[in-house]
């Protein structure tokens, strides 16, 4: 059997990972020669709340500076709170032909990131280099939101609306890190993540994604900068920006640290961890402090609003520990899934 009809199978400690099987044997140690992975990786990934204006930026900065002290890191951000239903409702107002009232909200869109920009007060040769990248994607976002004529609505459009919030969100994020004294680069995922062309709930094709994201996340590790990586957007095999689906940033955070093969994956949001019901429905709800992927996965699955049900078997796949915890509470211990430890409640 040639080395190019091998199925790798392999699972030993050190040698070739779950996620490598069904690749042939020469292209995976090819890859693996060219892109060797790193050790001790951590993926963070922080939800809009955690990035809502300069001072929450600044605050997960720091934590990503505290993780970065010991240890290769890669973020993944979604988009600031608000700003992707704000980005869709331009897309609605577009197909309604109210085209004057989508572009002074793409134009408002535009301006709260130019402001967080101000608020963080970067030293100022980083301030105008990040101030034209946000003035370059604004262009680009007046470009889709036309003052007069008609608009055809589609699925397409609304990935390429849609994606701006995580584009200004990586680049403000990048400049938070740089203030903390980290090197930081701003990464668009639909450089890498493949997806199909279903527009609006693109599944990304997981294969080649991996090799494609190797290529350009491990070489940013390997020099010690901070990938900032955007969540829930990827792009068709032309070219063409998707999305993900709805509330997929946790996926897109498991899918990063898929590709990286990270030891942890850390969701930073606005609750202490999973609960055994909705805290703010419930007086008698539990924080549970361990689950098992199985655990979390069947109640995501069922609906709970816990993580998004593509996360925990990206996760078992490479036996990935995955936490849950707030980014205002750092202190709090949040919710680990994986390997059950000593399980129980709070």
């Amino acid at each position: 059997m040639s080395p190019e009809q091998q199925e790798v199978s392999l699972n030993a400690e050190g040698e070739l990972g779950p996620y490598e099987r069904g690749a042939s044997l020469e292209s995976v140690l090819v890859l693996r020669a060219e892109y060797p992975l790193l050790e001790n990786v951590i993926a963070l990934k922080f939800g809009g709340s955690s990035l809502l204006g300069a001072e929450r930026l600044l605050r997960a900065a720091n934590l990503v500076r505290e993780a970065g002290l010991t240890r290769p890191v890669a973020v993944v951000v979604s988009a600031m709170k608000g700003v992707t239903d704000r980005l869709l409702r331009v897309g609605e107002w577009l197909g309604q032909a109210r085209n004057l009232q989508a572009r002074k909200e793409a134009d408002s869109i535009a301006e709260l990131h130019l402001t967080t920009l101000r608020e963080l007060q970067v030293e100022s040769t980083e301030y105008d280099r990040v101030e034209q990248e946000l003035k370059l994607l604004s262009r680009d976002l007046l470009h889709e939101t036309p003052l007069c004529g008609r608009v055809e609505m589609n699925g397409a459009l609304l990935d390429r609306l849609a994606s701006f919030g995580e584009r200004y969100a990586a680049r403000l994020f990048a400049a938070a890190l740089g203030k903390t004294g980290l090197s930081a680069a701003p990464v668009a995922s639909s450089d890498f993540v493949l997806t199909c062309d279903n527009f609006r709930d693109a599944k990304p094709h997981l294969e080649q994604t991996r090799r494609r994201g190797r290529e350009v996340l491990l070489p940013l590790l390997e020099a010690g900068i901070v990938p900032v990586v955007t969540g829930f957007i990827g792009a068709t095999s032309d070219g063409r920006i998707t999305t993900l689906g709805r509330n997929s940033s946790d996926f897109s955070g498991a899918l990063i640290a898929h590709i990286i093969e990270a030891e942890e994956l850390v969701i930073w949001t606005d609750v202490d961890g999973i609960y055994t019901a909705n805290p703010n429905g419930s007086a008698e709800a539990k924080l549970l402090l361990e689950l098992s992927y199985d655990e979390a996965h069947a109640l995501a699955a069922s609906g709970a609003k816990v993580l998004h049900p593509h996360v925990l078997p990206l996760a078992a796949q490479t036996e990935m520990t995955v936490w849950v915890r707030n980014t205002f509470k750092p202190h709090a211990r949040g919710t680990r899934i994986g390997s059950r430890q000593d399980g129980g409640v709070a």
